[in-house]
């Protein structure tokens, strides 16, 4: 039996509908998208490594920067996670550097990889709120004697306080 015209065109329109694609091209590109704002936006946060240590806290706005962390609590001193010394030795030691300290801080900038060399080396020491602040001078000491030109204590950051009072 022949079919007409308009049969034949209807059958090849519905076969055509059939064996529907689907398009890739769009999503690649949404997800080519999503990609770069996903890189773009994840390197604005640094977390620091504050589980056994209580931060103090300031009103400061300024973000760290990514540096080498010295970790201060209550029973030893970390430097990039690494335990150097204990606390106790380190408030018994005489002098104001501790020289375990010293040595870790010196590796820590031989494997630094800066572009430029004449850049100033940033520390940022993390010290726990009940650690004297003999040791914590102690520390900051070392840091400066180990060539580190940039020493910055972490504080968590607080709500600022209204300084006046109401006007009456």
């Amino acid at each position: 039996m022949k079919m007409s015209k308009r049969a034949v065109r209807m059958q090849v329109h519905h076969r055509r509908g059939r064996g529907a694609a689907l398009n890739l091209v769009s999503l690649m590109d949404i997800f080519t998208i999503l990609v770069f704002f996903l890189l773009v936006n994840s390197s604005d946060v640094q977390e620091l490594p504050t589980r056994s240590v209580d931060i103090p806290e300031s009103v400061s706005q300024e973000k760290p920067r990514e540096t080498v962390v010295v970790l201060v609590n209550k029973d030893q001193i970390l430097v990039q996670g690494q335990a150097v010394i204990s606390t106790a030795d380190a408030v018994a030691s005489r002098g104001n550097t501790l020289l375990p300290l010293k040595a870790a801080l010196d590796a820590q900038a031989r494997r630094l990889i800066r572009v430029d060399d004449d850049a100033v080396r940033e520390v940022t020491i993390l010290g726990d709120r009940t650690v004297p602040y003999s040791l914590l001078r102690k520390v900051m000491a070392t840091c400066t004697e180990a060539d580190y030109g940039r020493v910055s204590l972490a504080v968590m950051q607080k709500a600022p306080e209204d300084a006046g009072g109401s006007a009456t």
